[in-house]
Parts: structure tokens; C-alpha cells; sequence
């Protein structure tokens, strides 16, 4: 079993920044690709940025593109989501999710292939 704790969400004007954290427990962290998800009521949950397990490979959904930041340390537990020049179209609710993988630079985008997920943490972008 694994629990996920996001933290760091707020508000914040457009063009702020704002640094997400995920920390997890339970089992090793490594073994798991980690994924950043957001949600609205308009656009359901979505997914923005994904780290493998070795942090070789990532992916970011093309609006976030340039601007926002996965990274992972594996000797704290935690995955990060650096999210720069923010806009009011990123006001959502941010989950980290995690997923078990033998392939160390392989990752999901699809939310079903998540298994763990956080409680969420809300990030409001005023304009």
C-alpha cells in the first residue's frame, strides 16, 4: 500500500509560481513511475507532467510545455511539479498519482493505469 501527500498548492496572480510537493509512503519509492494529474469541473482529471522511476524520462502535456517542471528525489520520497508563469487556465485541483513499473524509463499517461492517488491540493491562478 502506498499513501501519496501533495502539498503546496495556493493562490497565486498569473505569472507566479508555485512549487508542488508529493510525498509518499509505504513501499520503496523508486519502484514507481510518479505523475502529476489536474482536475475541473469543465475538463475532469487530466494529466500534466510524468517522471519514470530513473527520472531519464518525463512528459508534460503541451500546454504546460516550457513552464512547468516535474522532478523526483528518490531518497526523500517526494516528486516536485515547478510550475512557472502560471495562468488562470491552470486553476484546478493537482493529484500526484503512482504506478508500480519494471521498466525504469517507461511511464503513463492514462489515468487508469495509476493505482495510488493523493487527496489533492488546490492551486488558484487569479488573473
Amino acid at each position: 500500500q502506498v499513501t501519496l501527500v501533495e502539498s503546496g498548492g495556493g493562490l497565486v496572480q498569473a505569472g507566479g509560481s508555485l512549487r508542488l510537493s508529493c510525498v509518499s509512503s509505504g513501499q520503496t519509492f523508486s519502484y514507481y513511475v510518479m505523475a502529476w494529474f489536474r482536475q475541473t469541473p469543465e475538463r475532469g482529471r487530466t494529466i500534466v507532467a510524468v517522471i519514470s522511476r530513473s527520472a531519464l524520462t518525463t512528459y508534460y502535456t503541451d500546454s504546460v510545455k516550457g513552464r512547468f517542471t516535474i522532478s523526483r528525489d528518490n531518497a526523500k520520497n517526494t516528486v516536485y511539479l515547478q510550475m512557472n508563469s502560471l495562468k488562470p487556465e491552470d486553476t484546478a485541483v493537482y493529484f500526484c498519482a503512482a504506478d508500480r513499473v519494471i521498466n525504469s524509463t517507461g511511464y503513463f499517461t492514462a489515468e487508469n493505469e495509476y493505482d495510488y492517488w493523493g487527496q489533492g491540493t488546490q492551486v488558484t491562478v487569479s488573473s
